[in-house]
């Protein structure tokens, strides 16, 4: 640990300062969440008809369970569908939960499903841009799943990418509902992720032709569970486990083990026993508080995770009345130390992380070490200590024991004593193109400087049509605007990684820099991200033009332009120059588009309903984190 000027002291500042900037939002999220509580249990208040209505379809025994309020009525709601890998496994859960709940001393329901899209297949495609606002499409239908009022507390199944922030930011509209999510777990290991990185590359120069993508592709992506590189969908795992709302150890357990279904099986009565009939009456707007939020953070930093998680954890603070900032984002990240190396920020997959110690040995050293709040609420009970524990089936019962102390692959997972890197693995940079994201985990050192001439395009595709053209030689940064959450939804441009890649790897200093998304399995390029304001609300992105020189700084947390300020802004804005949407069902978000907050706030359209504009906008002091940077760099 270190002494008052250091990490410790500068999380709970951060905290603190979330707290000040949140009160009246968050109080009167709370008050809201009593007023709801207070009125004891909802199926008791609804007409005779309205409540034949919430049983018609149960047999006579549960139906008796149901005209009365003693045993808590349990919702399952439910983003399975069989196109997704990571969400195959969750078929067979609602009957598994009914069973698991109704020995625990409630009764549950099927309350309503939630779509859930791939962002693997809408890759570079139409779709790709509803992606970002299927996670409020998500917590809409969450929502309306919940409103029938026949219920004490609720599962959540999903996995990947925008679901479970959906799912999340539904369930807190219901703050004085209990709440568990339960995970479905990664696929086993498949090809080397970095055997299909070098295939992708040797693709984009036409080394190799369609049958060995789509065979190696296929050897990666082989079976039910998540994905197994550490992209959006296994940091909202364990974002998940680190904010308190999985049972402890639940996240990477491989789906259709024992272990597996022993996990689903206890999470099903946890929930029965923490709502208000219980005596552990635990709503999930009690748990997701400003510590919560803060412990996201941090884990989100200390693995190198997910660049989208700037943004849904900022979405998913509101919902719960808090105002978390980008500059939070940064100024954590200055203290909280790089601890693993999960693919793309190394070669090893969450697999490996999981034998390696995983989220118990991280979750460990992250409090050994100060970093985290232990005195927070959880599904499992209070303190975070609990999740350092290991789950194991035992004699046909599942148990939890101590769990790792110390890492069993240095490569994958180190102790907070020798990290990676003294800093998290996500930088937010500023200057007079705007602020961005980047993520600097899986970037070499020598790369994290570019200063080059930019490059400007309106879509990925043009970017491509360039590259594979030949025209992209010598140093550049690549500009790609028109792709924030106003212009077009704010798709992801993974596609354009592995030419990226290739141009890097040929001696070229390359960034990219974009009011769109790249992807949490993004990496090796310095990549300035979501970049605020955007070039469809008139952002200084949009009077970039070719030739400008363009420098990206991770080391000093700037990006800039070098051109006259009066020049700048003399320049005309190139603004929504994209054709009306249609097709792929774009046409059915226009409403989404007008309508989206900014990346900083969210990028949602509940922006203006949760009355948290003023505090999300008003940039926060920065901490005087000087003794700390001195330590950091000596």
């Amino acid at each position: 640990m270190t002494g008052p000027s250091g990490p410790i002291t500068a999380i709970q500042e951060i905290t603190d300062r979330i707290v000040a900037r949140s009160v009246t939002t968050r109080t009167a999220y709370l008050e809201r969440v009593s007023e709801a509580i207070d009125t004891g249990a909802a199926r008791g208040r609804l007409g005779c008809a309205n409540l034949a209505h919430g049983f018609a379809a149960m047999d006579p025994q549960e139906k008796t369970v149901l005209r009365g309020v003693t045993k808590p009525n349990i919702a399952i709601v439910s983003a399975y569908n069989d196109l997704l890998s990571a969400h195959k496994p969750f078929e067979d859960y609602p009957a598994r939960i009914k069973k698991s709940v109704i020995r625990a001393g409630g009764i549950a329901q099927f309350a309503g499903g939630v779509p859930a899209m791939c962002d693997g297949i809408t890759q570079g495609r139409a779709g790709m841009q509803l992606s970002l606002f299927s996670r409020d499409v998500i917590a809409m239908s969450a929502a309306v799943a919940l409103s029938h009022e026949m219920f004490d507390g609720a599962v959540m199944l999903g996995v990947c990418d925008k679901i479970v922030p959906g799912l999340l930011i539904g369930a807190l509209a219901f703050g004085h509902l209990p709440t568990v999510l339960i995970p479905a777990g990664p696929m086993t290991s498949g090809i080397p992720n970095g055997e299909k990185a070098r295939i992708r590359k040797q693709f984009e120069q036409g080394l190799v032709d369609r049958q060995t993508l789509l065979d190696t592709e296929a050897a990666s992506y082989h079976g039910p569970g998540t994905c197994t590189f550490y992209g959006t969908a296994n940091s909202n795992q364990l974002l998940m486990e680190l904010m308190g709302l999985h049972l402890p150890g639940a996240s990477l357990p491989n789906p259709g083990t024992e272990l597996r279904d022993a996990l689903t099986d206890a999470a099903a009565q946890r929930i029965a026993r923490i709502t208000a009939q219980g005596h552990e009456y635990t709503p999930i707007g009690h748990v997701i508080d400003e510590k919560a939020v803060v412990n996201g953070v941090v884990g989100l930093l200390a693995t190198g995770g997910s660049t989208n998680h700037t943004i849904h954890l900022v979405a998913i603070a509101r919902a719960a009345g808090i105002a978390l900032t980008w500059d939070d984002i940064s100024d954590l990240g200055r203290v909280v130390p790089l601890l693993s190396r999960i693919y793309p920020n190394g070669s090893a997959d969450v697999n490996h992380f999981h034998a390696a110690g995983g989220i118990g040995l991280l979750v460990r050293e992250l409090l050994d070490a100060g970093l985290l709040h232990d005195d927070v609420q959880t599904v499992a009970g209070p303190g975070l200590r609990r999740y350092t524990e290991e789950p194991i089936v035992a004699d046909g019962t599942l148990q939890w024991r101590p769990g790792a102390t110390r890492t069993l692959d240095a490569d994958v997972l180190r102790p907070v004593s020798d990290p990676f890197s003294p800093e998290g693995g996500i930088r937010i940079v500023h200057g007079n193109l705007g602020q961005a994201v980047v993520k600097v985990s899986a970037v070499a050192p020598e790369h994290l400087l570019v200063s080059a001439p930019a490059r400007v395009f309106e879509t990925d595709a043009g970017f491509l049509t360039a590259f594979r053209s030949g025209e992209l030689t010598g140093d550049v940064v690549v500009v790609i605007r028109q792709q924030g959450p106003a212009a077009n939804g704010m798709p992801e441009l993974h596609g354009l990684t592995s030419a990226l890649g290739v141009m890097q790897d040929r001696g070229q200093r390359v960034a990219l820099v974009t009011d769109g998304r790249m992807s949490g399995a993004s990496g090796a390029i310095p990549a300035a991200i979501h970049v605020t304001p955007e070039a469809a609300f008139g952002g200084p992105i949009s009077r970039v033009q070719d030739g400008d020189l363009i420098t990206l700084d991770c080391l000093s947390s700037t990006l800039t332009v070098d051109v006259d300020p009066a020049v700048l802004a003399a320049r005309p804005a190139v603004t929504r120059t994209a054709a009306p949407a249609f097709g792929a069902g774009r046409e059915l978000f226009a409403a989404f588009r007008a309508t989206v907050g900014p990346a900083d706030l969210g990028a949602s359209v509940f922006t203006d309903t949760l009355g948290l504009n003023a505090g999300a906008t008003t940039s926060s002091p920065g901490l005087d984190l000087t003794s700390t940077d001195e330590r950091l760099h000596a």
